[in-house]
């Protein structure tokens, strides 16, 4: 992918030790883009204040035609201003053995969906409801693109399902499964399991050893978890607070709280076996709602 299908979306931000400040929002702290030094001055340094201008810069651009040069105007605008969340975002996926310029460039892509799919009646901070867009259309490019090693597509779906499957076993269970209880969720025998499993391990190739120049061996195990976080909670926030009151208490329980099963089944009044059904069905929702939002039209 050229690095110049899109203006602007390359290079990096962050603070001077290479980690991103949180804003209020819980969206990271990112900077502007830059701007020319006659309007620097009117662009907000603050999350608040950056989350306020793009509602008002997204309605405003609601209400313009598209065939108006002010539209375009001000869409490039509103995009340039959120490339820093996008490369952000990118660099999440740069060590899976994808150019990270090109990461940015697909997740520009996702940025501007986001752009032209935004409602702001809803109520959703831009940024929010960003987030997941550009994900997805990254996670897009990896399922398309990103296996190291060609791998046939019925095995890469079958290691995408058995991944969902040892997710849900492991809610269900309170520990990982076995290769048998595995072959059971997927429907396949267990030859199939681990054939999946021997595939999955061929997602990306990068060499380790401390002498290779591109070796990221250096700094594998000092990822930032709670950076890695954000996007994925600020995703799913607005789809949490669409659940019914029950199932949204149960996923506190269990994930804030950290409480086993047979506890919230004690807290909340109800079978153990009601709440497994109860975990599971939510997790999947929320899985399939993601999917749905992070896809678009």
């Amino acid at each position: 992918m050229s690095a110049g299908a899109l203006p602007g979306a390359s290079g990096s931000a962050g603070t001077d030790d290479g980690h991103e400040a949180i804003g209020a929002e819980g969206v990271p702290e990112v900077p502007v883009a830059a701007e020319p030094a006659a309007e620097a001055a009117e662009v907000p340094t603050s999350s608040a204040e950056r989350s306020a201008r793009a509602t008002e810069q997204l309605r405003e651009l609601a209400g313009l035609d598209p065939d108006d040069p002010a539209h375009a105007r001000l869409r490039s605008t509103i995009v340039e201003e959120h490339l820093p969340l996008v490369r952000h975002l990118a660099r999440r996926y740069a060590d899976r053995g994808e150019p990270l310029v090109d990461l940015v460039q697909v997740g520009t892509i996702g940025l501007l969906k986001a752009v032209d799919r935004y409602d702001v009646e809803r109520g959703v901070p831009f940024a929010a409801f960003a987030v997941p867009t550009v994900l997805g259309e990254i996670r897009r490019h990896f399922r398309d693109r990103g296996w190291a090693v060609r791998i046939p597509r019925r095995l890469q779906e079958l290691s995408r399902a058995l991944a969902v499957a040892r997710l849900e076993l492991t809610q269900e269970l309170g520990r990982a499964p076995t290769v048998a209880e595995l072959a059971a969720r997927a429907g396949v025998d267990e030859d199939a399991v681990l054939e999946g499993m021997e595939s999955a391990g061929a997602y990306t190739t990068v060499p380790l050893e401390p002498g290779e120049p591109e070796s990221p061996g250096p700094w594998l195990a000092t990822d930032d978890d709670g950076l890695r976080g954000v996007e994925d909670r600020e995703a799913l926030r607005p789809l949490l607070a669409r659940l019914p009151a029950r199932e949204r208490r149960i996923i506190a329980l269990r994930f804030v709280r950290g409480m086993s099963q047979a506890q919230i089944a004690e807290e909340v009044g109800i079978s153990q076996m009601h709440v497994s059904r109860l975990l599971a069905r939510t997790l999947s929702s929320l899985r399939a709602e993601l999917g749905e939002e992070s896809a678009g039209p």
